[in-house]
């Protein structure tokens, strides 16, 4: 029994080895950056142009809206209309954004890269380790911004 004991307890002992090992290896392979997409997304040049403009399509839209719905008379046409104002609105803002989310990718690619961080997740995500490449990203926006390009 004794000697089941110590055979467990080097038997364990040279798991949590192994484990910790490989756990070290991988750890060297893999390099853990994370960003707070939000503040990426805030803190982006032409974030408040954007947002401006949305805001001018969106009154546009609503306005209308308020038209037609005001002439109609069927609630479920009523519905069908600002459901359909609703979906333009969405669809502008896609395109009016996608600009402003590629170029957040491309600085997260170009900070990545220059930092060797081999994976980026979103930093909520990030319980411990890894590192914040928030800042890093924001200033590689901007410098691009001032650049063109």
């Amino acid at each position: 029994m004794r000697e089941m004991r110590k055979f467990m307890g080097i038997f364990f002992t040279s798991l949590f080895l192994v484990v910790l090992t490989v756990g070290n290896v991988m750890a060297a392979e893999e390099k853990v950056g994370g960003v707070d997409p939000q503040s990426l997304v805030f803190q982006h040049p032409q974030y408040e142009q954007v947002m401006k403009q949305l805001k001018d399509i969106a009154e546009a839209k609503d306005q209308e809206a308020r038209a037609a719905i005001a002439k109609e008379s069927d609630n479920n046409k009523k519905a069908e209309i600002f459901q359909k104002m609703r979906m333009e609105v969405a669809e502008e803002e896609r395109k009016l954004m996608q600009p402003i989310f590629k170029d957040i990718e491309l600085a997260i690619r170009t900070v990545a890269a220059a930092k060797n961080v081999t994976v980026v997740v979103d930093k909520a995500a990030l319980l411990f380790g890894g590192i914040d490449i928030t800042e890093d990203v924001v200033q590689e926006i901007k410098r691009r911004s001032a650049s063109g390009g």
